[in-house]
């Protein structure tokens, strides 16, 4: 595999935050343009001697190549922090990524919904009183809750943007689709799906981040909202 050169991201980052119109890019007004320094290989190793795990070849690069985090994707790259002598990413929903468990694989390679394992939501005409209604839904929910909210379906899964309503985008870490980019439609009842690009190529992080960075200079370009 290639390794990627982002020795031009951060000089087309600055020309988009001097551009008359980039604030109207979805999310810019968040990350404001700017990519925070990157990580030292140090920084990196200590990062995952405490994951126990080596994280995917192009994410790593971006790390230590264009920065920790920051400007990206919807909301921005959510960037990579030491707290307390313990590493840990920072955003909306980056605390569904459990670092201790970067290592277990996530076994997916295809879509799918936790939910699909659920009996049909309660019909209020199959019950005589509001109240057995009522506590079918609860007893539901509880169910959907305890199916659908587990940490076990994002095992293996880097948790890196924040698309706005709880939709986010992940890496996967571990497991056969290592290294492919995976969103995380929960919030909306969807589930779990791979990412693709157009021509129905896997996304992997690298192309991620290019597209991303390629449609905000069309859109600044042409003065035009995304498709």
């Amino acid at each position: 595999m290639t390794r990627p050169d982002w020795s031009d991201v951060r000089g087309r980052l600055a020309l988009l935050a001097a551009a008359p119109g980039a604030g109207a890019v979805f999310g810019a007004a968040d990350h404001g343009w700017q990519l925070e320094l990157p990580l030292t290989t140090e920084e990196l190793a200590q990062a995952e001697a405490q994951f126990q795990v080596e994280l995917p070849a192009e994410y790593r690069s971006f790390l230590l190549e264009a920065g920790r985090g920051g400007a990206g994707p919807a909301y921005g790259l959510f960037p990579m922090r030491r707290l307390d002598g313990r590493w840990q990413w920072e955003g909306d929903g980056a605390d569904l990524t459990t670092p201790e468990a970067l290592g277990r694989p996530f076994a997916h390679v295809a879509a799918f919904n936790p939910a699909d394992g659920l009996p049909a939501h309660p019909d209020e005409d199959d019950y005589d009183s509001q109240e057995a209604f009522t506590a079918a839904q609860d007893a539901y929910e509880e169910q959907y809750e305890r199916l659908v909210f587990t940490p076990e379906h994002s095992m293996g899964l880097l948790y890196l943007c924040h698309l706005g309503c709880a939709l986010r985008e992940a890496l996967v870490v571990s497991g056969p689709a290592r290294g492919r980019m995976w969103a995380d439609d929960i919030a909306e009842g969807g589930g779990f799906r791979p990412m693709h690009d157009d021509d129905g190529t896997p996304l992997g992080f690298a192309r991620w981040y290019r597209r991303w960075l390629a449609a905000a200079e069309a859109q600044v370009a042409t003065g035009s909202a995304p498709a």
